[in-house]
């Protein structure tokens, strides 16, 4: 039986399994050794801007083309969290393997695979690139990155998980996405811990240079006073060094930092206020002027706030 959001629908093998995946992550294709008799059931919860979801089923290949997202304006990442049994997965000309323990990092927007041989049990979150981005920098060099949770803040991040899901059918909205932002926090935290996500293309004493920046401004973009020279003083570099080290991005400092009170704000009003107003979660995330953030704002989501929130309610709501 496939369980969709709590709700059963009648099991029809492997070409409906794709059909569930790909409307819960993205456009994926599947093969598996008997796709008429294929068994599969997921269970959907939303968090906010967190997507939750537990899978059973048979052994099954994913295969993320080129062409499923060819066209798509945003990337998701997807954390596969096996119960049972080893999972394989390929990306970013990494292959690795993950077992019960651990978890995989899957970005949407490259190509992979991703497989089990037999019948498993999964977790699986699914959460913005720019959320990520938000919290820890690029995320382009997570793809196909296999993290061990048995110990430290990765273990704390998957015993959060599994007790957000044993209380989650007590929790009302506000209580979902609270659970969904403090599992999006714990992720970060596991992710960043690992020596592996510093960019290997730069020297160590760059590297953590780059680290400290970046953690100031993500600890500071409620400080509408934060600026190019404060991150500078607080990391004893200079500024003309700072803009250096952030040249990856393209952007000036002030584009740097305004680019991540914008992913900030957006997240918020995907997730749902109950009751914040748009000039609220601008002014939390540092904007102070509302015609600023609202130009800016636009300029990067091709739609005003508003109409962010507007179809953010239409999703959770649908009549």
């Amino acid at each position: 039986m496939i369980i969709n959001s709590g709700r059963p629908t009648a099991p029809t093998g492997g070409d409906r399994w794709q059909k569930v995946v790909s409307e819960a992550y993205f456009p994926l294709d599947t093969e598996c050794r008997n796709r008429a008799d294929f068994f599969g059931e997921m269970d959907r919860w939303s968090l906010g801007v967190v997507g939750l979801s537990r899978i059973r089923c048979d052994g099954v290949l994913y295969r993320r083309r080129r062409r499923h997202f060819l066209d798509e304006t945003e990337s998701s990442l997807l954390i596969a969290i096996p119960e049972n049994e080893e999972v394989q997965f390929s990306q970013n000309q990494r292959l690795t393997s993950c077992k019960p323990g651990g978890f995989i990092v899957e970005r949407s927007d490259a190509p992979y695979e991703y497989w089990h041989e037999r019948r498993n049990v999964q977790f699986v979150l699914k959460v913005p690139s720019a959320s990520v981005r938000a919290r820890i920098g690029p995320s382009e060099r997570l793809g196909g990155l296999a993290f061990d949770a048995r110990q430290g803040v990765a273990s704390y991040f998957l015993s959060s998980l599994r007790a957000a899901i044993s209380h989650i059918d007590q929790l009302d909205d506000a209580a979902r996405e609270a659970a969904g932002n403090h599992l999006l926090e714990m992720l970060c935290l596991a992710i960043r811990s690992d020596n592996r996500v510093l960019d290997s293309n730069i020297s160590s004493i760059r590297a953590a240079h780059l680290h400290r920046a970046e953690q100031f401004i993500r600890e500071n973009l409620k400080n509408p006073e934060l600026s190019p020279k404060m991150v500078a003083e607080a990391c004893g570099i200079s500024l003309r060094y700072l803009q250096q080290l952030l040249s990856e991005s393209d952007q000036s400092i002030n584009g740097y930092i305004r680019e991540r009170r914008l992913n900030r704000c957006n997240e918020d009003l995907r997730a749902g206020g109950h009751g914040t107003t748009v000039a609220e979660i601008a002014y939390r995330w540092g904007f102070a002027d509302q015609a600023q953030f609202s130009k800016h704002y636009k300029a990067k989501f091709n739609c005003t706030p508003t109409q962010t929130r507007k179809a953010a309610d239409r999703y959770r709501n649908p009549m």
